[in-house]
């Protein structure tokens, strides 16, 4: 800078000088000055292009650090909520399957049981003392399944066998008749399943191992010895006299308390009743980001906490310890953590990478943790925004799934924002195949249509399949003990069709509103569960096995929420319906009692909710507001939510009858919530 000004100053003293010069000296001078003048041009765009440098290299120098900054590539944000459910509930009059089971074991290892005294050893029907029963077992857990072989192989047959001298006994009395020991359809089902897994090794047994057999069949019959087998005996009577001595044998086994059973019965018989919790109290937090990792590189997480008020399990919505309600509230396992209240632990809900713009493509791959969970519609009860090209419609699916997504969003003129996906989930891995494991992975794989996906109009189509679902799932300390998956039941096919819609104007606000539908189809193999009492895909009842038959369902949702935009104020009114066989994967649904889209019956819903008119700080969309709803279920079959066992009419249903979960007719749920997303 100061050479500059040097040169500034002699060019101004030359120009001073140059009017008392000789003229021959002037074209000399004004060469002088003009080469003067370029340098001074020339220090002038040099000192000009170092500042700029100067400026340039700062400005790079804040782009990096900003492109570092936290703010320009990772977004945090999340979602607390109150809420309080007021729960009411009417129970069918039935029998508690696991109840009903525990007092046969029980009698099975009293004193005068047939543990340890095993009947019919000349067969090989042997049983452990009651002590190694016991020890067969593991904390936690109702039966093994080796427990379950020795009540279904020996106790059942010993006890059955030793209940025939009385049968015999009582039959000659003539106080019994085939129509005043007539069995209920359920058990008559029951009888059926005893007799092709229990009768033939009670018919097999020798007369003379049984106790106050022989004797009994001597006086009927004197060419009877004591190796003369029970299914000869049995032979021998009349058909009549053999359907009265099954009735018989299983009103004594299974029946209620009566003269035939000493005013004794085995059913766990639970009276019809109302259930309630007056308040329910829970607290959830969710934390959410968004990381730009690299160009077209995404990874979102959701950590979830999600607990009832002075509790860190789920015992308060299944039923805390006694037999639960609905198959989806049996246990928290891995589709529902974070979905039904557990712990205050933080569970991860979502974490997925996203590779977008594949090729320069309107293409992108996710995989992760996905979000296969409050999908459209439900966005609208849950005042949460639209859901993107991530989601599932909740009619067919809300189940946390790992799983992976391919997918395509052409720019087509005529149908804006559509899109199509391919998805895949993985519902229980099997691990390694070992001669004791021959379990399979249960998947899922589901196609998705969504041709219009606008502001006012979201229109979709779609297709998902399960394969080799599971009987139970993994969770822990619930009503039936530890539980796993111990075979896999078939397939299910899903086919569903909606849309949601908004208008503006309506009034001083706008209206929203959806339809949706839904098709459930199963296809059962020839397995059915036995810790589920042989029950298989959407067949039979406890201990009543039904072959396996292909089972459609069918389901319908329909709402509209109006926002009246003035005060912020929306109010939503739902309602859905499933028939008989209508089956849905959605256990991680937001309802307290089960999830009300796979009811088999109908559900009604009303909601309002109301906005704070508070400005936004954490971000554009962060809001908070109160809601409070009403729910009411009609259920009109059994089963809503479960897979295993073929649903039973209501209003059929006998307090004799044995059930695994216990039967609502109805029921209630008022609640509110507060809710804060930041």
């Amino acid at each position: 800078m100061r050479k500059l000004e040097k040169l500034l100053i002699g060019a101004a003293v030359c120009a001073l000088a140059t009017p008392v010069v000789a003229q021959a000296e002037d074209q000399d001078m004004q060469k002088k000055i003009d080469e003067l003048t370029k340098k001074v041009q020339k220090l002038e765009e040099q000192q000009k292009g170092s500042d700029q440098k100067k400026v340039e290299d700062l400005t790079r120098k804040v782009d990096r650090i900003e492109e570092k900054s936290l703010g320009k590539w990772l977004t945090i944000g999340g979602d607390y909520r109150f809420r309080v459910d007021s729960l009411r509930g009417d129970v069918a009059a039935h029998s508690d399957a696991i109840g009903t089971m525990n007092n046969l074991v029980g009698g099975f290892l009293g004193p005068n049981g047939v543990a340890g005294t095993p009947i019919g050893s000349a067969d090989g029907t042997n049983s452990p003392t009651a002590l190694q029963f016991i020890m067969m077992g593991k904390s936690g857990s109702l039966f093994t399944p080796s427990q379950f072989n020795t009540i279904l192989n020996s106790y059942m047959p010993q006890a059955m066998a030793a209940a025939l001298p009385g049968i015999f006994t009582a039959m000659g009395s003539g106080n019994f008749t085939v129509q005043n020991t007539a069995l209920t359809p359920q058990q008559q089902g029951i009888l059926n399943t005893l007799g092709a897994k229990v009768m033939p090794t009670v018919m097999n047994m020798q007369i003379g191992s049984i106790p106050n057999m022989l004797g009994l069949v001597q006086a009927m019959n004197p060419a009877a010895t004591a190796t003369t087998k029970v299914g000869d005996v049995f032979s021998g009577l009349p058909a009549a006299q053999q359907q009265l001595a099954q009735q018989m044998l299983m009103q004594a086994f299974l029946g209620q308390a009566g003269a035939l059973n000493n005013n004794v019965s085995n059913l766990a018989t639970t009276q019809a009743y109302k259930a309630k919790n007056d308040l329910l109290y829970t607290n959830r937090l969710g934390i959410d980001m968004h990381a730009k990792a690299t160009k077209d590189v995404t990874v979102n997480v959701r950590l979830v906490a999600y607990k009832t008020f002075g509790s860190q399990d789920d015992s308060a919505v299944t039923n805390n310890g006694n037999t639960p309600f609905f198959a989806d509230r049996v246990g928290a396992f891995d589709g529902t953590l974070g979905h039904v209240p557990t712990s205050s632990l933080l569970d991860v809900d979502r974490a997925y990478a996203t590779w977008s713009n594949i090729a320069e493509q309107p293409i992108w791959f996710s995989v992760g943790r996905r979000p296969s969970t409050n999908g459209a519609p439900s966005n609208l009860r849950l005042n949460n925004e639209r859901p993107g090209n991530g989601g599932t419609p909740a009619l067919l699916v809300d189940y946390a799934f790992d799983g992976m997504t391919l997918g395509w969003a052409p720019d087509i003129d005529a149908l804006p924002g559509a899109y199509a996906k391919v998805c895949y989930g993985r519902g229980f891995e099997s691990g390694f195949e070992t001669p004791s494991n021959s379990l399979r992975d249960t998947d899922m794989l589901g196609v998705a249509l969504i041709p219009v996906d606008t502001d006012p109009l979201r229109v979709w189509l779609q297709w998902n399949r399960g394969f080799n679902i599971f009987d139970f799932p993994v969770m822990s300390n619930t009503a039936f003990g530890n539980t796993g998956p111990a075979t896999s039941l078939g397939d299910i096919d899903w086919y569903g069709a909606g849309f949601m819609s908004t208008m503006k104007n309506i009034g001083p606000g706008k209206l929203n509103f959806f339809a949706d539908a839904g098709l459930s189809v199963t296809h059962p193999n020839n397995n059915v569960s036995n810790n589920a009492g042989f029950q298989g895909l959407m067949t039979g009842s406890f201990f009543n096995q039904e072959a396996p038959t292909d089972k459609t369902g069918w389901a319908a949702y329909a709402g509209a929420r109006y926002d009246y935009e003035p005060t912020k104020t929306k109010f939503g009114v739902e309602y859905n319906h499933g028939s008989k066989n209508w089956i849905t994967f959605a256990p991680a649904a937001d309802d307290m009692w089960t999830s009300k889209l796979g009811t088999r019956g109908d559900v009604y819903e009303a909601y309002l909710i109301q906005e704070l008119n508070l400005k936004p700080i954490s971000s554009h969309l962060s809001k908070a507001f109160f809601k409070i709803g009403y729910q009411y279920y009609d259920f009109a079959y059994t089963g809503s939510n479960n897979w295993v066992g073929a649903p039973q009419k209501i209003s059929d249903i006998k307090s004799t009858d044995l059930m695994l979960l216990q039967p609502l007719k109805s029921a209630q749920d008022v609640y509110a919530t507060f809710e804060v997303k930041f």
